[in-house]
């Protein structure tokens, strides 16, 4: 995984801060990997209970993380009850790191 742990600990406590205690983030893709180089921030939260407005969490938490990385790029994938699961979502539980 190439994140530090300091970033790590921003990304965690951004999610609990934003979706609450009992969020879950995975780190998936190219930072899951130490093999790999660059790239942007993929996570995936996954989430116990519905969402009502995933798309503003997504938003929110990204830019979040952006923020507190100097601006890199940061995607956020929501698995949550109500919404459609799609084979991305199990790429990211099966490849990914839970932070």
């Amino acid at each position: 995984m190439r994140l530090t742990p300091e970033q790590v600990n921003t990304i965690r406590q951004g999610a609990i801060a934003l979706a609450g205690e009992g969020a879950r983030v995975w780190l998936f893709g190219s930072r899951a990997r130490d093999d790999e180089r660059g790239g942007d921030v993929d996570l995936l939260l996954e989430l116990d209970e519905p969402v009502s407005e995933p798309a503003q969490l997504a938003a929110r938490l990204s830019a979040r993380i952006s923020k507190s990385m100097w601006g890199r790029k940061v995607d956020v994938l929501i698995k949550a009850p109500n919404l459609q699961h799609l084979p991305i979502h199990s790429i990211a539980l099966e490849e990914g790191v839970q932070l």
